[in-house]
């Protein structure tokens, strides 16, 4: 289960099953299954630290290792009444709204619809066993067993659903707004700049 040291954080997990020490042969059902290979996914490494309890590791930024904030990962394979503790325990932020009452966000299969988990549930602190870094514990139980459960620092809002809005604008053919390709991204992504005019045609930006 321990994929190695504090830095073994390689690119995002895809369907790691979590297994008990000395286990062999197919998963059950409660041995959780992990992934974050999708769009705006992050989570890079699963550590099992007890029956209950799991250390995840987050990816840093492309262009900055130095900050890790963003994760958003599923979770399958879990059984009825299951409770989980998850420590993220890599934040790379000694601030975080999560000290003053924000809480991770969840949805599943059947509830599509994004909610926060209760803050009562959530804890924030600088953990001393993780190079002082700063870790977001917060406890859940799963109660649907043929759900897929997805969890993220906030709200997802992704690169695709973004160009499909800057889409809907453009076929509306408005007087005010202009957009043209400024570049691409390291990733190969296009990167728009966007003109906005004024009524009285003044441009802002």
């Amino acid at each position: 289960n321990d994929m190695g040291n504090d830095d073994a954080i390689g690119g995002n997990v895809s369907k790691y099953t979590v297994l008990p020490t000395g286990y062999c042969g197919q998963p059950k059902k409660g041995h959780l299954i992990f992934d974050a290979c999708f769009e705006s996914g992050n989570l890079g490494r699963v550590d099992q630290v007890s029956e209950f309890e799991y250390d995840l590791f987050i990816r840093p930024d492309t262009c900055n290792p130095r900050f890790r904030v963003w994760f958003n990962f599923t979770v399958e394979n879990v059984k009825e009444s299951q409770r989980v503790i998850f420590n993220i325990v890599n934040f790379s932020k000694t601030k975080s709204l999560y000290r003053d009452g924000m809480a991770p966000m969840v949805k599943s299969t059947s509830r599509p619809k994004w909610q926060r988990l209760p803050p009562k549930n959530v804890y924030y602190y600088r953990c001393p066993d993780h190079r002082k870094n700063y870790v977001m514990s917060f406890a859940f139980c799963f109660d649907r067993e043929e759900d897929i459960y997805q969890f993220a620092y906030c709200y997802p809002y992704t690169y695709t659903r973004f160009q499909h809005y800057l889409d809907s604008l453009q076929k509306r053919n408005l007087d005010y707004f202009f957009r043209e390709q400024l570049g691409q991204s390291v990733q190969q992504r296009q990167l728009d700049l966007l003109t906005i005019t004024s009524p009285a045609g003044k441009r802002s930006w």
